[in-house]
């Protein structure tokens, strides 16, 4: 199990931003916990054309925090 804090792509807005109303990425944001297998597209605007799939414990400098659900 990862445990997440800000600045992690599995608590910013731009993790499987497609479909952010899904409940297991609402459940990740809430609990700020993620399974080790957990993998998602990155909607982040500079990165969108590269389809780049990561880890809810990954990270970048375009970190936007998601809204609360």
């Amino acid at each position: 199990m990862l445990h997440l804090h800000d600045g992690q792509c599995g608590l910013c807005a731009h993790f499987g931003e497609t479909h952010a109303s899904d409940p297991k990425l609402v459940q990740i944001r809430k609990s700020k916990t993620a399974s080790d297998e957990v993998v998602d597209e990155c909607g982040h605007p500079k990165l969108m054309q590269l389809h780049l799939m990561v880890a809810p414990n990954s990270g970048c400098n375009g970190f936007k925090p998601a809204k609360p659900n």
